[in-house]
């Protein structure tokens, strides 16, 4: 590449610009919007530019802070990398032995001989648009090398001033919050040794008040399923002439790694998203990205039925297949035994890491259960928490040294330790014994659970931190599995929705976003999921009246149409439904079925704007002929009137009909008769029309939904 040149890679209307100059480290000149055929023009005009002013009390210097951004720089902010050989700070003063670039892809090698130290950037635009930053750090030294941190950070215009991200907890991930930009490092950072039910998801920066439909918006999504830290910094110096740095990278507990010499850290990769068209631009991109990893699913997403909230730990064969036959007969595809199957499980107090089925309970083993679950023309699919152990347990008392503990061990968390995965021995008897159960019962599903944060995850054969090393061996162990058995299908399930990201997702072929299934919480909770994941592999259930995590109960319509945006499914015992039940039921898995097509493929899609409590989101087929929407209604509304809503993602100047459905059961109102177009003759409005200005929906009360079905004509 040659020097002092300016250089622009793009995909599907993003850019990335860069000023490459003699003897100073490559320069990020702008990130966000493409400009198609004058990008090289426009490149060639930011590297003319993209020195700042020299200020009083200041360095002799303009402040052009690099890919690598250090305080050599000017940067006084978080540096890319942080780095200690024998004892000492190393601060690598780097330069360029090499780069490449295409349309779509540009890569670095940075370089000190005298640190000793090499860093490589990759910067690779997708067909979507979104671009992934890799980083690794090589030890070109002769004696061990630490390394702190190494980040990705790209910068923001000044105009992108305030923060959107996620956080949560147990049976209530997701929950969004907002915070200006201000001078200082606003670090998220993550020590549960997991993704976490408070993970930032997606960290998003834009101009103040940017909302689904509306504003430009940049993100930046850490795929890895381990520590990590986000990060969104500004001072009052700027970024050269931008605003504020964007990135982040993995969290490394002291120590965790070193590196000897020749050998490299790689660190997980970044993934930032450009839109102009609100969050739903940068969810399309995301998406987009997902549908096209080598690990999604390649078959339409089955109906599922999982055992967990029907009988709990309660196991029986007759009962089993009696509830299987209600499941089939409902339309159900897949049927999903929980936890409780394996040696001494009668509580969540023993038997985890001993994965034999328990013949006092299992006489015959699962082989019963699951040919006859396969007779009634369904899937069938267990549950294993791999990752985790019990004490008490016949792998502790034989393997101590497997534990992924400090010694003497901490507090347990439901009753339960980490199995170190690192260790060789461990990794491979998890291995067969998965791999042997999947082969004798004709396994087709396992919901993969992790129910605990790492804290103190302990190697102890060699004292240090291993959460890097379990969620590389985790990745492993999956990785085997499924070469073993290509058409096996694996849920990532973290006591419901703590390890949800772009490292494990290529890996598995469903999510299970919370462990409620309170519909209420669960429309919040699926709305903000989906910001990164397509809805076709996010876990959606109905379960009963009551609500097992809440108390609350919920009429049957409004939670059969929450559960029927995603990958649907069932979690209660529908043995005991009564007629009217079962018959609703059966309509929402036909319903299902005909719309999961569209739910595979469709635009994710959210109004804006609502009145409190209400909510529409809905799916958008890409040639826009055809839509669904859900109108919910999740607190009392203060407001008395029907307000126009609009239906987002249509075609202007095309002509739909929309036709609002109760399949599942009328919903409950608030007035005395809908507005009239529902009613009334002609129901067709063009795309225009009904994505910009809206129509007046039914006033519902508290724990109703409607469907709104739209097609082209």
């Amino acid at each position: 590449m040659p020097t002092n040149a300016a250089l622009t890679i793009s995909a599907a209307g993003s850019s990335l610009s860069f000023s490459v100059s003699d003897g100073s480290l490559p320069v990020i000149t702008n990130w966000g919007r493409g400009f198609g055929e004058n990008d090289a023009g426009i490149a060639e005009q930011l590297a003319a530019t993209d020195a700042p002013a020299i200020m009083h009390s200041s360095f002799d210097a303009p402040r052009r802070i690099s890919i690598a951004p250090s305080q050599y720089d000017g940067w006084s902010g978080t540096p890319a990398v942080e780095l200690a050989r024998e004892g000492r700070a190393v601060y690598p003063r780097l330069s360029v032995a090499s780069s490449f670039a295409d349309a779509s892809t540009a890569g670095f090698v940075l370089e000190d001989e005298k640190a000793q130290v090499r860093l490589q950037l990759a910067y690779s635009f997708d067909a979507a648009g979104v671009l992934s930053a890799a980083a690794e750090v090589t030890n070109l030294g002769e004696t061990l090398l630490t390394v702190s941190s190494v980040r990705v950070l790209l910068p923001l215009p000044g105009t992108a001033d305030e923060i959107l991200d996620l956080t949560g907890r147990w049976s209530g991930e997701r929950q969004p919050q907002r915070t200006p930009v201000a001078d200082a490092a606003r670090h998220r950072t993550a020590r549960r040794g997991r993704t976490g039910h408070d993970s930032p998801l997606l960290t998003m920066v834009g101009r103040t008040g940017f909302g689904f439909r509306t504003g430009e918006v940049w993100g930046a999504h850490i795929a890895w399923s381990g520590n990590s830290d986000y990060l969104v910094e500004r001072y009052s110096e700027g970024v050269g002439v931008l605003g504020s740095m964007l990135g982040g990278g993995e969290h490394l507990e002291p120590a965790e790694v070193e590196l000897e010499p020749g050998a490299s850290y790689t660190a997980p990769v970044v993934m930032f998203v450009w839109s102009d068209e609100g969050i739903d631009g940068l969810s399309a991109r995301l998406h987009a990205k997902v549908r096209a990893s080598t690990g999604y699913p390649t078959t339409e997403r089955p109906l599922v039925l999982n055992t967990w909230e029907a009988v709990y730990f309660d196991h029986d064969l007759d009962r089993l297949l009696a509830l299987a036959e209600v499941a089939r007969d409902v339309g159900v595809e897949r049927f999903v035994l929980d936890d409780g199957w394996f040696l001494r499980r009668r509580d969540d107090q023993a038997g985890l890491g001993d994965w034999s089925v328990d013949t006092s309970v299992w006489p015959d083993g699962l082989l019963p259960l699951a040919e006859g679950v396969r007779k009634l023309g369904m899937e069938f699919g267990l549950w294993f928490e791999p990752e985790m152990l019990n004490l008490n347990s016949d792998l502790v008392r034989s393997h101590p040294d497997w534990l992924l503990a400090a010694d003497p061990v901490g507090p347990s968390w439901r009753f339960q330790y980490l199995l170190n995965l690192a260790h060789p021995d461990a990794w491979a008897y998890l291995l067969e014994e998965i791999s042997a159960l999947v082969a004798e019962i004709g396994i087709a599903f396992i919901k993969w659970d992790h129910n605990r944060d790492l804290h103190e995850a302990v190697d102890r054969r060699t004292g240090k931190a291993g959460v890097r090393a379990q969620t590389l061996a985790t990745y492993a162990l999956i990785d085997e599995l499924r070469r073993r058995h290509p058409r096996l299908e694996i849920e990532s399930c973290a006591s419901g929705g703590a390890r949800v990201d772009l490292g494990i997702l290529p890996r598995t072929q469903r999510i299970w976003a919370s462990d409620t299934n309170d519909a209420i919480e669960r429309q919040r909770i699926q709305r903000w999921t989906g910001v990164l994941v397509p809805p076709e592999l996010v876990g959606s259930h109905v379960g009963p009246k009551r609500a097992h995590t809440t108390g609350r109960e919920l009429d049957l319509p409004f939670r059969l149409t929450t559960a029927l945006f995603g990958h649907s499914g069932i979690e209660w015992d529908i043995s005991g439904c009564t007629d009217d039940e079962r018959a609703a039921l059966t309509e929402w898995a036909r319903t299902y079925k005909e719309y999961r097509s569209l739910i595979g493929i469709g635009r994710t899609v959210r109004a804006d704007g609502l009145r409190h409590g209400s909510m529409l989101h809905g799916l958008v087929a890409p040639d826009g002929g055809r839509a669904l929407y859900a109108w919910a209604q999740l607190d009392t509304s203060p407001v008395a009137t029907s307000e126009r809503v609009v239906l987002p993602g249509l075609t202007a100047g095309r002509p739909y009909s929309v036709v609002l459905s109760e399949p599942f059961g009328k919903a409950s109102r608030r007035s005395i008769a809908d507005p009239a177009w529902i009613s009334s003759a002609p129901t067709t409005f063009d795309g225009a029309m009904l994505s910009t200005i809206g129509l007046p929906l039914p006033v519902l009360n508290p724990g109703q939904a409607v469907l709104l079905e739209v097609a082209a004509v």
